[in-house]
This record gives structure tokens, C-alpha cells and sequence, in this order.
């Protein structure tokens, strides 16, 4: 089963990765409003509606991978500008919600990532 931590904000991401050893296995990342409400649902509704898809996709991808999901804060501060994963120059956030294979250049945005053959290939191809 794939390795899967959770992360809330970028200063806990920021701490996370920089401590983070994936013993040379693959690590995915996926960036997501945070979840808010009685629902426990992001506020995002593109990341809702991409995390069921993403879900299923995980349960075929490498066992031995990581799946970091990272909440990146409220609307107000995904909005802002100068909001830190917009800033950070390893993360280059510009859509929620995004999957990236971390160190290297595989990445989905937007509604790629409600399509379960482009998650698949993003969570399963050596390149």
C-alpha cells in the first residue's frame, strides 16, 4: 500500500519535504484546499471532485511510493498573490488542486486531475 502522509499549510510543508527521505522511491504530491466544515470537505470544489479519482488511481500505484497530500490553506490565502506555495520556487502552484511527481516534471492541474487515465500514467510511468 502506497505510503501516505498529510500535510496542513506551508510552513508544515515546508519543514515536511526538507526533512523528508523517500529512500529513493517515487513520491507524489497532491495540493488541495484546506478542508473546512462539518463535511470535511475542501472548500475547493475542483479538488473534490479530483480526490475520488485520485483515490482509486492510488490503490493500483507502486506500494512502495509516497502520496503527500497538502492542504495549502482557506480560500483568502490561496488567493493571495504572494501566498507562499505560489512564491516557493520547488512548488510553482499556480491551479488547485495539483499532483505533482516531486523532482521531476510530471505534473496535472485543474481538471486533469478528475481524468483516471492521466492520474494513472502521472502515478505509474517510470518517465
Amino acid at each position: 500500500m502506497v505510503i501516505k502522509h498529510i500535510v496542513e499549510g506551508y510552513e508544515s510543508f515546508s519543514d515536511f519535504i526538507q526533512k523528508f527521505d523517500s529512500g529513493g522511491q517515487l513520491v507524489h504530491i497532491f495540493f488541495s484546499g484546506s478542508k473546512e466544515g462539518p463535511d470535511g470537505q475542501s472548500w475547493c470544489d475542483d479538488c473534490v471532485r479530483a480526490w475520488p479519482v485520485i483515490e482509486k488511481e492510488l490503490e493500483k500505484a507502486d506500494p512502495n511510493s509516497h502520496f503527500i497530500y497538502v492542504e495549502v490553506g482557506d480560500r483568502l490565502t490561496w488567493k493571495d498573490p504572494n501566498c507562499s506555495f505560489r512564491k516557493d520556487p520547488k512548488t510553482k502552484l499556480m491551479v488547485l488542486p495539483t499532483i505533482v511527481r516531486w523532482k521531476g516534471p510530471q505534473k496535472l492541474e485543474g481538471d486533469q486531475c478528475e481524468k483516471p487515465e492521466l492520474v494513472s500514467m502521472l502515478f505509474n510511468d517510470e518517465d
